[in-house]
């Protein structure tokens, strides 16, 4: 048994300190505020097992020419926020490449196919099925064309990868759902998806599960890791091990210690919307770069990508979503005075960083799964943890690929 310290109490964070306590280790999480409430509490509620493709940078000359412009929705930018990440985001558009996002997909699919069966025993653990939906999300597709996207997408998803999912009508569409209000071409609905009415809500829960196994959950700033001996101190907790689980702010803690992982931060909102009749599942409107999701707080309106340096107080991309969901749905006021906002970490090659770091014994990374933490978190934490016992990591996710 070794004594651990995991940094970061996100949903990747929670989930390292369950693996490693499931495998005997006295594990402490250090967190600076409340477990959940950063990158993990901001999604749209979704554990993709569908996702089986990262998610590429838009290269067709049409939809960059749209960003360049700032008339799509899919990602927003400034010259601020695009310049101080731009050999990031340079080396992510070379791997959306077709033969990079091949490789990286590989890999990828092997991961998000876990994600169900990985949450599932915690889920029950943790006494929270009751914000649990296992049937699924849909897809609506406005138009024609986007409709014959849709079918060769499910071909494709299904010749490729195994992965099913019912093509629809208008006419099924809202027999599924009549809360929609206006006539839709069609729909795919992604049924081996599972939804969470309160993503931070699940966090809690599998960090109250940590607490009642025996685990300590402690305030403290991960910034002040430091060497003590053969181990690691933060504040006044030490461990035999680290581990660095911080999201978005990983990059800059491991910096100091020699490792530098390039990054882009895509940032995103989010807002509750009150509602009397909300959809019976997750509504994906891709077409215009927003997801609709029912929680428990009202109708939680989340927007695609962008890249800037601060947040905007009034986002385009949450004011051309609300637009998009009142055309879809009879929808009320906001439920929050602000949207929420968070980044998301993205690796440009695509993959999230698990395992030793490079010249720093009993340092471990974890973390970097872009749009994917929420689903990702339980699979990974299994990699992390059956590395830290011994066994052989995955090479493709080793910190020590950014090692120069």
């Amino acid at each position: 048994m070794a004594q651990v310290l995991v940094l970061g109490a996100g949903m990747v964070g929670v989930t390292t300190g369950l693996a490693l306590q499931a495998r005997g280790h006295d594990v402490t999480i250090v967190e600076r505020g409340v477990p959940g409430r950063e990158t993990s509490y901001g999604n749209a509620g979704l554990i993709q097992t569908e996702a089986v493709e990262p998610y590429a940078m838009p290269l067709a000359p049409g939809a960059l020419i749209q960003i360049a412009l700032g008339r799509g929705y899919d990602v927003k930018w400034n010259v601020g926020g695009l310049l101080s990440q731009l050999n990031a985001v340079w080396t992510y558009a070379l791997n959306s490449l077709p033969a990079g996002h091949r490789r990286a997909t590989l890999v990828w699919g092997k991961l998000i196919r876990q994600s169900t069966d990985r949450h599932a025993p915690l889920i029950d653990a943790a006494g929270a099925d009751n914000i649990i939906r296992r049937d699924g999300y849909i897809e609506v597709h406005r138009t024609p064309a986007r409709m014959d996207k849709a079918r060769k997408a499910a071909k494709r998803f299904l010749d490729d990868f195994g992965v099913e999912a019912r093509l629809m009508d208008g006419k099924e569409l809202r027999a599924l759902e009549p809360a929609i209000k206006i006539e839709v071409e069609g729909a795919t609905h992604w049924a081996d998806a599972w939804a969470c009415s309160d993503p931070g809500g699940l966090v809690a829960a599998y960090a109250a599960l940590f607490e009642r196994q025996g685990g300590r959950i402690v305030n403290g700033d991960a910034g002040d890791l430091h060497r003590a001996g053969k181990g690691w101190k933060v504040g006044e907790e030490t461990g035999e091990h680290a581990v660095v689980a911080l999201g978005p702010w990983s990059p800059m803690l491991l910096q100091r210690f020699g490792l530098t992982v390039p990054m882009v931060f895509k940032r995103g909102y989010h807002r509750h919307y009150r509602m009397d009749t909300p959809p019976n599942h997750p509504i994906a409107d891709f077409g215009n770069s927003v997801v609709l999701s029912p929680m428990r707080r009202g109708l939680r309106i989340a927007t695609a990508a962008e890249l800037t340096s601060h947040p905007r107080l009034t986002p385009p991309q949450l004011k051309h979503g609300e637009k998009a969901a009142r055309e879809l749905f009879d929808i009320g006021q906001p439920v929050e005075a602000e949207p929420w906002t968070g980044r998301r970490p993205c690796i440009p090659d695509m993959l999230p960083v698990i395992g030793r770091v490079p010249d720093q014994p009993n340092l471990w990374a974890h973390f970097g799964h872009g749009h994917q933490g929420f689903t990702l978190g339980p699979v990974t934490a299994e990699i992390l943890a059956e590395e830290m016992d011994g066994r052989q990591g995955w090479a493709e996710l080793q910190p020590g690929r950014f090692k120069r």
